[in-house]
């Protein structure tokens, strides 16, 4: 599934409420495709400054969610 890629506060303001909440939820579909279960996974899911690919990648790898952002920012 290819999310709406949203990488700044500014692409944000460009979209509807709907389209935030779809790029959100489908952000937290492939994490939890990638094996991610925990909680945190929606914190990470909401970060759309983060990287999908790498959250993705670190999660397939075991690497816990709630260490995600901390690596990545």
């Amino acid at each position: 599934m290819a999310c709406k890629q949203v990488t700044s506060a500014l692409d944000v303001e460009d979209l509807s409420e709907g389209e935030i909440v779809d790029a959100i939820l489908c952000r937290l579909e492939e994490l939890r495709h990638a094996g991610c279960d925990e909680p945190e996974c929606i914190v990470v899911a909401a970060r759309v400054d983060v990287s999908l690919d790498a959250a993705v990648d670190l999660v397939a790898r075991g690497c816990p969610a709630g260490l995600v952002l901390p690596i990545l920012l």
